[in-house]
């Protein structure tokens, strides 16, 4: 008899209790751009609720942050980079990378095409910016070692975020940790021509250019595993539908529907993780041995003490 009631009362259109969401805070790496359309994409095609999830995204008024704040739990996601996690797990963040969002480098050295830098040989002597101390200085040296130069063969530049204004004005030469879907393209568009040398063959391991990172005392397993999931299934709309994909992404902010985001989409697109929850174990112990040789850590950290796959046991 109660099977019977509950059966009337489902087709009777009685409006049942809705399920509990879940709630996950993610903080971007910067503002909203198209590097993060599988998590705008997954919001809005309502893969997240789909999930049981309710997801806020939040925006940092300093790139740095993001990592310190997943480390004491005051986010539940970071995007970050991962390079950077393993500098920040040798300064003593308790973060792992629980996803990834864009596995191919993005970073690059660019030079203006018709400056005088035609190859990085031709870097000796002169000027070159970086945006974020630390990694960015590490990956410049190795790729001029890469070449028989030493970092004191250039005149290394804190240039903030100032990118292509700093190339066209002639403060440097070149800028390490430029992307090379969004300068190439800001050039262009500034009546420049942009070149880049790719630090994944100037002698640099391949790494993920942009990953999910949480700290592993603190984190929802059960619920990243959903998020991972949702920003997979947005992954693949994107890749089978792109034109689409972008028209539900940049109706989101008028900010988006810019001239240098409709560009440097055709140039992200095809660069996000199809499997953001699969984890490539010897790209982490690759690029940490890397660092070590380098002198940039002590080096020795495992595998496990950097990256996880949170749908391992689900």
């Amino acid at each position: 008899m109660k099977r019977i009631l509950a059966t009337l009362a489902l087709s009777a259109g009685l409006a049942l209790p809705a399920a509990a969401q879940d709630r996950l805070t993610v903080m971007l790496d910067w503002f909203v751009n198209p590097d993060h359309a599988p998590i705008v994409l997954a919001q809005e095609l309502g893969y997240f609720a789909e999930a049981g999830l309710e997801v806020d995204t939040v925006t940092p008024a300093d790139p740095n942050a993001p990592p310190r704040m997943a480390a004491a739990g005051r986010v539940d996601l970071a995007v970050s980079y991962q390079p950077q996690l393993h500098l920040s797990r040798h300064n003593g963040l308790p973060l792992r990378r629980v996803g990834t969002l864009i596995s191919t480098p993005l970073t690059c050295l660019v030079v203006l095409a018709e400056g005088p830098v035609q190859t990085m040989a031709d870097l000796k002597g002169r000027k070159v910016g970086f945006a974020v101390a630390g990694v960015q200085e590490v990956m410049l040296d190795a790729m001029l070692a890469h070449h028989g130069m030493e970092p004191g063969d250039v005149e290394q530049i804190g240039i903030g975020w100032s990118i292509s204004p700093a190339l066209m004005s002639g403060q440097v030469d070149g800028v390490i940790g430029a992307f090379r879907n969004f300068e190439l393209n800001h050039l262009e568009i500034e009546g420049s021509e942009g070149r880049c040398f790719y630090p994944e063959a100037e002698g640099i391991p391949a790494y993920d250019e942009l990953i999910y990172v949480a700290n592993p005392e603190k984190m929802d397993a059960d619920a990243i595993a959903r998020f991972l999931n949702a920003t997979e299934r947005a992954a693949g709309f994107i890749l089978n539908q792109p034109e689409r994909a972008w028209e539900v992404f940049s109706a989101t902010a008028p900010e988006l529907r810019s001239e240098l985001n409709r560009r440097a989409w055709a140039d992200t697109w095809p660069r996000f993780a199809t499997r953001p929850a699969a984890l490539d174990a010897g790209r982490y112990a690759r690029f940490e041995a890397f660092l070590a040789t380098r002198g940039a850590t002590p080096g020795g950290l495992p595998v496990a003490a950097l990256a996880v796959d949170v749908t391992a046991e689900q």
